[in-house]
């Protein structure tokens, strides 16, 4: 796709709620040489998820012998549940050239800003923490107390704003806009002096 710089690793990361399944979704159905990852994950599977394409559904102790194994890139707990990032899956699709997109939470972005120092991070979010809750409220995914947890992480994950490259607002019925502005950024991104193949 971008013969004049190296593949980007760029993740997709921010609260509950802020839409970043269905950015991710809208992105893969332009049909771009882009990979994206499948997370794995320990939670159930929801009604309408798909089997290795929302996620790599898998069991606690299969997951836990993924990081035995050291199979994962990243991985944490979160709500309660693991949810890690296949080491091979990265690799192998930067090897091959093409950029790789992955969503994560902001717990998981800033483990990987250690081991990937060049990875573009994104942090996509709704307009406010109201509407992140009337989102949460809307998929009627979370109970009461679950849904005050994960408003209480968003408050935390909005702390954590600077640590990101680009801060990108994900409004409410402008789904395609969002995924212009993200593509314009991955464009951007392969046009930095610094990525460019043979510059130091």
């Amino acid at each position: 796709m971008h013969s004049q710089s190296e593949p980007l690793l760029i993740v997709i990361s921010g609260p509950s709620g802020a839409g970043k399944d269905s950015v991710i979704k809208a992105m893969q159905k332009r049909g771009l040489p882009i990979h994206f990852v499948v997370t794995a994950t320990s939670r159930a599977r929801r009604p309408n998820e798909v089997e290795g394409v929302d996620y790599l559904f898998v069991t606690r102790q299969r997951f836990e012998e993924m990081i035995a194994n050291d199979e994962l890139i990243e991985h944490a707990v979160v709500y309660g549940e693991y949810k890690g990032v296949p080491r091979q899956q990265v690799m192998d699709a930067l090897a091959s050239g093409k950029d790789v997109v992955l969503r994560v939470d902001v717990q998981g972005a800033l483990t990987l800003r250690k081991q990937f120092p060049k990875a573009v991070l994104i942090f996509l979010s709704a307009e406010d923490l109201q509407e992140i809750a009337a989102r949460l409220e809307n998929r009627s995914t979370e109970e009461a107390e679950e849904l005050r947890r994960r408003l209480d992480t968003a408050q935390w994950e909005l702390e954590h704003l600077c640590d990101f490259d680009y801060w990108v607002v994900n409004r409410r019925g402008q789904l395609e806009q969002t995924v212009d502005i993200l593509m314009a950024i991955i464009q951007a991104e392969h046009h930095r002096i610094c990525r460019q193949r043979g510059l130091p």
